[in-house]
Protein backbone atom coordinates (compact mmCIF):
# COMPACT_ATOMS: atom_id res chain seq x y z
CA UNK A 1 0.00 0.00 0.00
CA UNK A 2 1.70 3.38 -1.33
CA UNK A 3 -1.51 5.94 -0.98
CA UNK A 4 -4.14 6.03 1.90
CA UNK A 5 -7.28 8.45 2.28
CA UNK A 6 -6.30 11.16 4.91
CA UNK A 7 -9.11 10.46 6.94
CA UNK A 8 -8.40 6.90 7.58
CA UNK A 9 -4.68 7.66 8.13
CA UNK A 10 -5.56 9.98 10.82
CA UNK A 11 -7.91 7.27 12.29
CA UNK A 12 -5.89 4.84 11.87
CA UNK A 13 -2.80 7.12 13.99
CA UNK A 14 -5.03 7.61 16.27
CA UNK A 15 -5.52 11.07 16.29
CA UNK A 16 -9.10 10.95 16.35
CA UNK A 17 -11.36 7.87 17.51
CA UNK A 18 -13.55 7.80 14.57
CA UNK A 19 -13.23 7.84 10.58
CA UNK A 20 -16.56 9.96 10.91
CA UNK A 21 -15.02 12.71 13.27
CA UNK A 22 -11.82 12.64 11.04
CA UNK A 23 -13.70 13.74 8.41
CA UNK A 24 -15.84 15.83 9.71
CA UNK A 25 -12.63 18.15 11.23
CA UNK A 26 -11.08 17.72 7.61
CA UNK A 27 -14.41 19.41 6.16
CA UNK A 28 -13.62 21.95 8.75
CA UNK A 29 -10.39 22.64 7.28
CA UNK A 30 -8.15 21.99 10.38
CA UNK A 31 -6.54 19.35 8.73
CA UNK A 32 -3.78 20.55 5.84
CA UNK A 33 -1.61 18.05 3.72
CA UNK A 34 1.68 19.61 2.52
CA UNK A 35 0.31 23.12 3.27
CA UNK A 36 -2.93 22.91 1.76
CA UNK A 37 -6.91 22.19 2.47
CA UNK A 38 -8.08 19.15 1.89
CA UNK A 39 -11.11 17.05 1.17
CA UNK A 40 -11.50 13.38 3.12
CA UNK A 41 -10.86 11.34 -0.01
CA UNK A 42 -7.61 13.13 -0.55
CA UNK A 43 -4.71 10.39 -0.41
CA UNK A 44 -1.39 11.12 1.66
CA UNK A 45 1.74 8.71 0.73
CA UNK A 46 5.21 8.48 3.15
CA UNK A 47 6.95 11.83 3.05
CA UNK A 48 3.63 14.01 3.25
CA UNK A 49 3.41 16.51 6.10
CA UNK A 50 -0.19 16.48 8.14
CA UNK A 51 -0.77 19.56 9.83
CA UNK A 52 -3.81 19.27 11.94
CA UNK A 53 -5.19 21.19 15.33
CA UNK A 54 -7.07 19.42 18.22
CA UNK A 55 -8.94 21.51 20.27
CA UNK A 56 -6.13 24.96 20.86
CA UNK A 57 -2.94 22.41 19.89
CA UNK A 58 -1.67 22.81 16.31
CA UNK A 59 0.44 19.55 15.34
CA UNK A 60 3.06 18.94 12.04
CA UNK A 61 3.23 15.78 11.41
CA UNK A 62 5.11 13.74 8.37
CA UNK A 63 4.06 10.84 7.53
CA UNK A 64 6.10 7.45 7.85
CA UNK A 65 3.96 4.81 7.00
CA UNK A 66 0.17 3.83 6.02
CA UNK A 67 -1.81 1.24 8.23
CA UNK A 68 -5.57 0.91 7.05
CA UNK A 69 -6.34 -0.97 10.61
CA UNK A 70 -6.44 0.96 14.01
CA UNK A 71 -3.96 -0.82 16.13
CA UNK A 72 -2.46 -0.29 19.16
CA UNK A 73 -1.28 3.07 20.50
CA UNK A 74 2.24 2.22 19.95
CA UNK A 75 2.10 0.61 16.56
CA UNK A 76 -0.11 3.89 16.14
CA UNK A 77 2.86 6.39 16.72
CA UNK A 78 5.30 4.99 14.65
CA UNK A 79 3.15 5.56 11.29
CA UNK A 80 4.11 10.10 12.02
CA UNK A 81 6.64 11.88 13.32
CA UNK A 82 6.39 14.72 15.09
CA UNK A 83 8.31 17.83 13.86
CA UNK A 84 10.56 19.59 15.86
CA UNK A 85 9.07 22.97 15.67
CA UNK A 86 5.39 21.40 16.26
CA UNK A 87 6.63 19.92 19.69
CA UNK A 88 8.47 23.13 20.59
CA UNK A 89 5.36 24.82 20.04
CA UNK A 90 2.84 22.32 21.58
CA UNK A 91 5.18 22.42 25.06
CA UNK A 92 5.10 26.27 24.98
CA UNK A 93 1.06 26.33 24.56
CA UNK A 94 0.96 23.92 27.39
CA UNK A 95 2.74 26.00 29.24
CA UNK A 96 1.08 28.84 28.63
CA UNK A 97 -2.04 26.99 29.69
CA UNK A 98 -0.37 26.01 32.92
CA UNK A 99 0.42 29.24 33.69
CA UNK A 100 -2.55 31.34 32.82
CA UNK A 101 -4.85 32.64 35.56
CA UNK A 102 -7.85 30.81 36.92
CA UNK A 103 -10.63 32.10 34.35
CA UNK A 104 -13.12 32.12 37.59
CA UNK A 105 -11.06 34.82 39.04
CA UNK A 106 -11.96 37.39 35.73
CA UNK A 107 -15.59 37.31 36.91
CA UNK A 108 -16.31 40.53 38.68
CA UNK A 109 -20.19 40.25 38.93
CA UNK A 110 -22.84 37.93 39.34
CA UNK A 111 -24.35 35.86 41.96
CA UNK A 112 -21.50 35.23 44.99
CA UNK A 113 -20.49 32.34 45.78
CA UNK A 114 -20.76 30.81 49.35
CA UNK A 115 -17.34 32.31 50.43
CA UNK A 116 -18.50 35.52 49.04
CA UNK A 117 -21.95 35.31 50.83
CA UNK A 118 -20.52 35.23 54.03
CA UNK A 119 -17.93 37.78 53.94
CA UNK A 120 -21.23 39.95 52.89
CA UNK A 121 -23.34 38.70 55.63
CA UNK A 122 -19.96 39.64 58.31
CA UNK A 123 -19.39 42.90 56.78
CA UNK A 124 -23.21 43.65 57.17
CA UNK A 125 -23.50 42.80 60.92
CA UNK A 126 -21.54 46.23 61.73
CA UNK A 127 -23.96 48.39 60.51
CA UNK A 128 -26.14 47.41 63.40
CA UNK A 129 -29.90 49.22 62.86
CA UNK A 130 -28.47 51.94 60.91
CA UNK A 131 -29.67 52.20 57.16
CA UNK A 132 -27.71 54.59 55.89
CA UNK A 133 -23.62 54.83 56.33
CA UNK A 134 -23.63 58.90 56.11
CA UNK A 135 -22.13 60.80 59.42
CA UNK A 136 -25.57 62.61 59.78
CA UNK A 137 -27.63 59.91 60.84
CA UNK A 138 -25.16 58.95 64.00
CA UNK A 139 -25.67 62.25 65.70
CA UNK A 140 -29.04 61.50 66.37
Amino acid sequence: MDKLRIDKWLWAARFYKTRTLASEEIARGRVEVNGQEVKPAREVKVGDTVGLRQGPVTRTVVVKGLSGMRGPAPVAQQLYEETPDSIKAREQAAERRRLAPEPALTIGQGRPTKRGRRELDDAQRGWGDRWSASLDDQES
